[in-house]
């Protein structure tokens, strides 16, 4: 049955506002699919965050006018059908790919993923990447990983870094005090220099007294 002006209208206008927010979406055509298996591929969709509608090649073009997905739901053509997200394309993908491996009835036509039209041997592609969540695992494993090994180092070593920062100090490599036996050794040194200026000083003073007595003890001439 032919739909009238009003309800297209209003199939544009919803769909309109379901692919306003959508970054990404697969595009795909079928054949004889059954009732039951068009519910569990909604649910599959569903299940990677997404949404799917089965849909009139005109109107998904009107619909998708200004949003990030137009571009692969312009001059579509046979039976169509498009599953689109807002979050992560490689669920969508992934959820997607595996459920056509034992439902032949569903093939992909193309995808979009922020703008850029990707053909089927790309969404295939799409599918084999790890998504999101892994992607998030691995990174904050890559984080946190340093910062594990870096606690576990200082808690084991706590005792070694006490012993070598005695043995620093000990030899004074830390510019501190100097040790005890290095202080003494110093104040000796500078005992020994104390004492050398009046130890050179005593024959002069010896000399001049000699001097003295001789000129007390020669005869007066006159």
């Amino acid at each position: 049955m032919a739909l009238t002006k009003a309800k297209k209208n209003e199939k544009v206008q919803f769909l309109a506002k379901e692919l306003e927010s959508s970054t990404s979406a697969i595009i795909g055509t079928f054949k004889g699919l059954t009732a039951s298996k068009d519910f569990e591929l909604r649910k599959v969709v569903r299940g990677a965050g997404g949404h799917y509608h089965v849909v009139k090649n005109k109107l998904a073009a009107h619909s998708s006018k200004g949003t990030k997905v137009e571009a692969a739901l312009q001059g579509l053509k046979g039976v169509s059908s498009v599953a689109y997200t807002s979050g992560d394309p490689v669920a969508l993908a992934k959820a997607l790919s595996e459920w056509v491996k034992t439902n032949a009835e569903f093939t992909f036509k193309l995808g979009i993923v922020d703008g850029k039209v990707i053909d089927v041997n790309e969404v295939q592609a799409l599918a084999s990447l790890p998504g999101k969540e892994e992607l998030f695992a691995k990174l904050l494993f890559l984080i946190n990983a340093p910062a594990q090994r870096l606690a576990t180092v200082i808690n084991a070593a706590g005792r070694d870094l006490a012993v070598v920062i005695n043995q620093a100090v000990e030899q004074n490599k830390l510019g501190g005090a100097a040790p005890a036996a290095s202080v003494e050794a110093a104040h000796a040194e500078e005992a020994a220099a104390g004492e050398q200026p009046s130890g050179a000083a005593q024959p002069e003073n010896s000399t001049a007294s000699q001097a003295g007595e001789a000129a007390d003890t020669a005869p007066a001439e006159g």
